[in-house]
């Protein structure tokens, strides 16, 4: 990737998910970011191409940190080894919550605003959520259950729920009653 293309997505990432989609305007991301307007139709073609680039990078951004957040949070979690992994993704979201830079989840919003199903956009956020949802089974994995898809499901909706009370009321703690509720969950089935 280029310099002035990474500088567009990082710009608009950062204008996208504090002020929104559509009204975030071509004019204010090449002013934020430096460049000229021939340099965005050359490296994107249309701002509807250059939110599902924004979205890519989200994507694998979220997915790098919840990675890393696991990894190093699973440990420390009480309670049976098995639901570590699941728990330690909520004390993820609930550190994002808290992070002073939480403006909702950029998937909800963009499928908010782009919601016709057969979209570009729209679709980058459905497959978002599906692969959110292999990640989440993934971490679920050592339960034992007969279907821990429908436990990631559950599991997914809990955290969904946490971003959007987060977001819409305020609740930035919304992360620890939806990790108190997946433990509650969680030990029924052991």
């Amino acid at each position: 990737m280029s310099r002035r293309r990474d500088q567009l997505v990082t710009t608009a990432l950062r204008l996208f998910s504090q002020n929104g989609f559509r009204a975030t305007g071509i004019d204010l991301i090449l002013r934020e970011a430096g460049v000229a307007k021939k340099t965005l139709y050359n490296h994107f073609g249309s701002k509807e191409a250059l939110v599902v680039a924004v979205l890519d990078k989200r994507h694998a951004d979220f997915m790098a940190t919840t990675r890393m957040t696991v990894a190093r949070l699973a440990p420390r979690q009480r309670g049976d080894p098995r639901m570590r992994r699941p728990l330690a993704f909520f004390d993820g979201l609930d550190a994002w919550f808290t992070s002073g830079s939480f403006h909702g989840c950029l998937f909800i919003n963009a499928s908010a605003e782009y919601a016709r199903s057969d979209c570009p956009i729209h679709q980058v956020c459905v497959s978002h959520k599906v692969r959110l949802l292999d990640t989440l089974e993934s971490l679920l994995s050592e339960m034992p259950h007969a279907n821990v898809r429908d436990m990631a499901q559950a599991v997914g909706l809990l955290a969904d729920g946490a971003i959007v009370r987060a977001h819409t009321a305020g609740e930035l703690h919304a992360a620890r009653s939806a990790k108190r509720a997946v433990r509650r969950l969680l030990e029924s089935y052991l």
